[in-house]
């Protein structure tokens, strides 16, 4: 039996996960097949996100576009499942208001997919008794990027910003066992990752639900001293949870990359207060300082958001000011989007959308000027690159340590010797174009 099975993942790194533990359970009972075609599945599943309101539109519209496959006849689609962070806010309201739908599953009720769409199709499919480990391994060849692994080594969140809907999604932060983690990087190691990304709400806080301390230095030690010896790379790390054992860990050892993603969202401390963040201006400058220092040529990625309630013309000039100076290596604006439930939607001084667009774009015209000189001190380097794709032959894209997969800049070159994705080669940078490098390779 070869029930084809599209999925579709929207949203986060750590929705990814989710989306691949599913597709492993689907795959492990041998009857299910994952293929690319929406059109030529008899499955569709939307692995929603519903984090803040353009995501959730994102995700309805998906739906639709994939419901126009159930509806059409000359297509084999009989069953469509909607799960994810969406699935898990609206659950009521999407049952409701989309019949098309067969099944809406929450971001808790991932683990049922095989008796759920058993159910669907009037089938007696048993779900495999692999553990979440090998189910996970079990997904890898289906997924487009096999070489690069994300690890959600946590879930849930404790941090309470008050313009975040995830605590209230996902609930509260819970780590994952060091020795559970580490027995999944081997199955994906030995199912062909060289790239290990990870990745929670907050990563700097890992393990102290479990252990009564941070834990994360001791877990990418572990995961470093692997013999594979992937690349490891950190993400949504907040900055005041930083360590100095964090940043000694990634200073001292060779396969993590130099590279974190810290997520800062604001440069004013008032509002960072009235975001519940707990950095302040002076504690950012600190720990940036702290990790260019220690971590010579660390590429520090960060997220601000623009247009939060009470963010006055002086708040935007001094944070518009603070990037100018600090010049993050990479940087990612989005503007303040008003989520029911959450503390900051019924703040007072709303900021018009108008303003927080218009704050957006200057924002991001300034780095992507800060951005291209970065990128031009590049050429004549020659970088450690890890290929992710041949879009035509003899072309090949990667990148450096300093930049993660779909999020930062790409390393192009030729080439008549043959790679795959995942292979390390060297690469002499010769030009910058706007984001990106070109170089040839280093025989």
């Amino acid at each position: 039996m070869n029930i084809t099975v599209y999925l579709l993942t929207l949203g986060c790194d750590k929705n990814r996960v989710d989306g691949e533990i599913m597709l492993g359970r689907l795959v492990g009972t041998t009857a299910f097949l994952p293929i690319d075609d929406p059109a030529q599945a008899e499955v569709i599943i939307v692995n929603t996100c519903g984090f803040i309101r353009e995501a959730t539109q994102e995700s309805i519209d998906t739906i639709l576009e994939m419901a126009s496959y159930k509806l059409d006849p000359t297509t084999p689609c009989k069953a469509l499942i909607v799960t994810g962070c969406m699935a898990e806010r609206y659950k009521e309201e999407t049952k409701t208001e989309m019949p098309e739908i067969d099944a809406v599953l929450g971001v808790k009720d991932t683990d049922i997919i095989v008796e759920t769409i058993s159910q669907i199709l009037s089938l007696d499919l048993k779900p495999t008794t692999k553990d979440l480990n090998q189910i996970r391994a079990a997904a890898t060849s289906y997924t487009h990027n096999p070489h690069i692994a994300h690890i959600k080594i946590s879930d849930g969140c404790d941090n309470a910003c008050t313009y975040c809907t995830i605590p209230s999604i996902r609930g509260a932060y819970k780590s994952r066992p060091m020795e559970d983690i580490l027995a999944e990087c081997r199955l994906l190691l030995d199912a062909s990752a060289k790239e290990l990304v990870l990745v929670a709400q907050d990563t700097a806080l890992y393990g102290t639900d479990i252990y009564g301390e941070p834990h994360l230095h001791k877990l990418m030690a572990l995961i470093a001293a692997l013999p594979q010896k992937p690349w490891i790379r950190l993400m949504y790390a907040y900055p005041e949870h930083i360590t100095r054992e964090i940043i000694q860990t990634i200073a001292i050892t060779p396969n993590i990359c130099k590279y974190i993603d810290m997520p800062i969202q604001h440069s004013e401390t008032d509002i960072l207060i009235s975001m519940g963040r707990q950095s302040t201006k002076e504690g950012l400058i600190e720990i940036i300082n702290t990790l260019r220092k220690e971590i010579p040529g660390i590429a520090i990625r960060t997220t601000i958001m623009v247009g939060f309630p009470g963010e006055t013309v002086e708040d935007y000039r001094n944070l518009y000011n603070f990037v100018k100076e600090v010049k993050f290596d990479r940087l990612g604006v989005f503007p303040y989007s008003r989520e029911e439930g959450t503390p900051a939607a019924l703040m007072s001084k709303q900021v018009k959308p108008h303003v927080k667009q218009a704050r957006l774009e200057k924002l991001m015209t300034l780095q992507q000027k800060i951005h291209q000189e970065k990128q031009q001190t590049q050429i004549g380097h020659t970088l450690d690159v890890i290929i992710d794709e041949s879009p035509q032959p003899g072309i090949y894209v990667g990148r450096s340590q300093h930049d993660a997969y779909e999020v930062d800049a790409v390393i192009s070159f030729t080439s008549n010797q043959q790679f795959k994705p995942g292979d390390l080669v060297k690469v002499n940078i010769t030009d910058a174009i706007e984001y990106d490098l070109q170089g040839v390779l280093v025989k």
